[in-house]
């Protein structure tokens, strides 16, 4: 009873075990059943192969060496990007209905996330996996931390999202936060090439956008101090807007310069 059953499934699959076997004493409730089922669903690759009143089995069936690291990537990476373009339509339309799916989308993203740490974990073990990909320690490093920026950044998305949909903010202040946030697109979409392809100057011209993004949003917050009743709400938004833009900032950071011998 004391045992997170869902943590401890993630654990394995994240250590890179290809079967989990859950084992009730003396058997397994309803409950902790649909449990396991759910974590199991989480996962990309597992699926229960053998299950009865005491026991279910669980088994990776994916071929590691078929998996790679760059699409996995571009997937976490261009859902976070749908989600974002249609959480700041919002601002602009008034048409809050898509929000509702935005929660969904991010679990595909943290599922590929356990799938991307997983194949990483399996590397560091079995350096024939880095070698078929060409895949160096610091590759796999960045890699690691580059996806967890990513998941973190779906999860404030989501939190974008909700905030968005509570707001009572009027529709001339969403039009100005929406005028404030537009460009932070171009910047993901330069960070993630840039990271990808390991392309310094695109790194440096997402940092430089990223910059320029920064110095707009310090106007907006100095021009609102002269306000006596400068909107919370409006400032929270810009807030979170601020904590993306600088995800997508800290991956153009991990592009490694390249330096003449």
């Amino acid at each position: 009873n004391e045992e997170n059953i869902a943590a401890n499934i993630t654990g394995a699959y994240l250590l890179g075990y290809d079967i989990i076997k859950i084992k009730g004493k003396p058997t397994i409730s309803v409950k902790d059943r649909e449990i396991i089922r759910e974590s199991m669903r989480r996962l990309v690759g597992m699926e229960i192969l053998d299950e009865d009143a005491s026991n279910i089995t669980g088994q990776f069936l994916l071929d590691e060496t078929s998996l790679n690291p760059e699409k996995i990537f571009k997937r976490m990476s261009s859902i976070a990007l749908g989600m974002f373009n249609e959480t700041l339509s919002t601002l602009r339309t008034g048409d809050k209905t898509n929000l509702q799916t935005i929660p969904n989308r991010d679990d595909e993203i943290n599922r590929q996330y356990f799938l991307l740490v997983r194949f990483i974990r399996s590397t560091m073990v079995d350096r024939r996996l880095a070698g078929i990909f060409n895949l160096e320690n610091i590759d796999i490093l960045d890699y690691r931390i580059a996806s967890n920026i990513l998941e973190t950044a779906g999860d404030t998305i989501v939190d974008l999202s909700r905030s968005i949909s509570e707001t009572s903010l009027s529709s001339s202040d969403q039009k100005k936060i929406y005028d404030i946030a537009k460009d932070i697109e171009t910047i993901q979409k330069k960070s993630i090439d840039a990271f990808i392809t390991n392309n310094r100057s695109l790194a440096i011209e997402a940092i430089k956008l990223h910059q320029q993004h920064q110095s707009k949003i310090s106007k907006t917050r100095s021009s609102l101090q002269h306000k006596k009743h400068a909107p919370i709400a409006f400032l929270d938004l810009i807030y979170i807007f601020e904590k993306i833009a600088q995800s997508w900032s800290d991956i153009s950071d991990l592009v490694q310069p390249t330096y003449r011998k």
